[in-house]
């Protein structure tokens, strides 16, 4: 099986499972991952996830191998199979920790940067490796790296096609974290796990006032949050959360999402 999924408490656990090749991406492998996505997101028990990749590497980007003999036609039409996943991962209403274990390349980076909250091992590293082979990045690097590190990096990444270390990544603001090697599945998993206690509904309802940031003026993204603040106030959550700070101690948010 070319993807894992394992439950934990409150969360899951997907790991990209061709380990042999880097894990990296062919068409079936993308939409049995969005297929992944769909069903944790469908379980209200499932809470977070958290994605890695079996073996030394994370992902090393489309598997080449799959398309020596494509037509430049069959090549753009790759991206009709990643797109949707890139628009899967971003729209999830539950987080979404990343463990980059290995090396994230070319679609392996940006699948990485599509997820909420990226962890790397110290040894990995990211590299927009398209134009090594004289394509343009895709799978939405384009748009990830300017909002994450700026205009003049981004281009730096993109063109060069050079690797950037787990820990300038984190320097940057590229990811959130780099950490030892050993220290980064349980890192990951306590942060998974610690996600998977949150208030869901609040959350979703961040996540998508964030993205909306993208694009929205001031005034535009202030209407945004009071309206979602409004969703949020209504919320089981909320809730729970008011009364725990009334009576000094630790909320209790529902085992499912709300």
């Amino acid at each position: 099986m070319t993807i894992l999924v394992e439950n934990r408490a409150g969360y899951r656990v997907i790991t990209l499972n061709r380990p042999e090749r880097l894990n990296a991406l062919t068409a079936k492998m993308a939409s049995a991952l969005t297929e992944a996505l769909g069903a944790a997101e469908a379980d209200p028990e499932c809470r977070a996830l958290l994605l890695t990749g079996a073996g030394r590497g994370f992902c090393a980007g489309q598997d080449l191998t799959a398309i020596a003999d494509a037509r430049p036609a069959e090549i753009a039409a790759l991206l009709e199979q990643y797109n949707p996943l890139i628009r899967r991962l971003r729209a999830l209403s539950i987080p979404i920790v990343c463990a980059v274990n290995g090396v994230a390349a070319g679609a392996g980076a940006n699948l990485a940067l599509a997820c909420d909250i990226v962890l790397a091992a110290r040894s990995a590293s990211f590299v927009q490796a398209f134009t090594r082979i004289g394509l343009v990045p895709d799978c939405g690097g384009t748009w990830f790296l300017p909002r994450l590190v700026g205009a003049a990096r981004a281009r730096a990444l993109a063109i060069l096609a050079e690797p950037l270390p787990a820990e300038t990544a984190a320097e940057w603001g590229l990811i959130w974290q780099a950490v030892a090697d050993e220290e980064l599945m349980p890192n990951a998993e306590t942060l998974a796990g610690r996600l998977a206690t949150q208030a869901t509904a609040a959350v979703a309802l961040t996540k998508r006032a964030l993205d909306a940031s993208e694009s929205n003026t001031l005034d535009a993204q202030l209407d945004l949050e009071r309206d979602l603040q409004a969703k949020a106030a209504q919320s089981l959550d909320f809730a729970e959360g008011l009364r725990a700070f009334l009576d000094k101690r630790p909320p209790v948010f529902g085992k499912t999402r709300s």
